[in-house]
């Protein structure tokens, strides 16, 4: 299950595909313009955008959102279908699919996107002595038999950790991006909740393994 932004302004077909992608188990934010989209990607895992918006094309957003979100997977849908277009939408983009197309081709290049940047979460990671199930918001302790239960703030932040593995998030990125407020600086909320956190998840807390902290820089989980 992934966090898709759908940037699309023709309703019938967002309704469609967002049919689609619900059926397959995803989370779909969508949107009819670009105009807030940038607010939006340090929520999701990978975008659907069109080409024809109202105001902004999809190239303009597009360009936007890679720049803000290097990392993000954007996949690019459209009905124009000449070499320019398609060249023009993959100096960002990491795919371009042209309408009209059948769900299963959609729903797999959007599989291969998320494998390809490892921002997708399959339904069971190992990470050293714990296994967590995402899809069913479970960790246990496999050396001692034993699920772990979080609060639920630690696991957002634990979640959000997930979704972009092997990823060094800063202290305002990982704010922001739970709190869903900006970060002021001093506060030492996220401190906090990552040392209740660790004292969950590690096998010693002082010396952690599954949420390193990459001094100067923030944290980060390795898959």
């Amino acid at each position: 299950m992934a966090s898709i932004l759908y940037i699309e302004d023709d309703h019938e077909i967002s309704n469609w595909v967002i049919d689609v992608l619900k059926e397959k188990g995803h989370d779909v934010l969508w949107l009819a313009s670009g105009e807030k989209a940038v607010e939006k990607v340090s929520e999701v895992d990978i975008v659907i955008l069109d080409v024809m918006l109202p105001g902004l094309d999809g190239f303009s957003v597009g360009r936007r959102l890679k720049t803000a979100e290097p990392g993000l997977p954007i996949l690019m849908l459209s009905a124009r279908t000449s070499v320019e277009d398609r060249l023009q939408g993959l100096e960002f983009a990491d795919d371009y699919l042209t309408k009209p197309f059948y769900p299963e081709e959609l729903l797999a290049r959007i599989d291969v996107l998320l494998r390809r940047t490892q921002r997708y979460i399959p339904e069971k990671v190992e990470l050293g002595h714990i296994t967590v199930y995402p899809v069913e918001n479970r960790i246990v302790n496999h050396e001692k038999k034993e699920e772990i239960f979080l609060t639920g703030k630690q696991h957002q932040i634990f979640q959000y950790l997930l979704r972009h593995s092997n990823q060094i998030l800063t202290k305002e990125q990982l704010y922001e991006g739970v709190w869903k407020e900006s970060y002021i600086d001093g506060d030492k909320s996220l401190m906090v909740h990552i040392r209740y956190l660790r004292e969950k998840v590690e096998k010693d807390p002082a010396n952690p393994t599954i949420i390193e902290t990459i001094r100067g820089l923030g944290y980060r989980i390795r898959l």
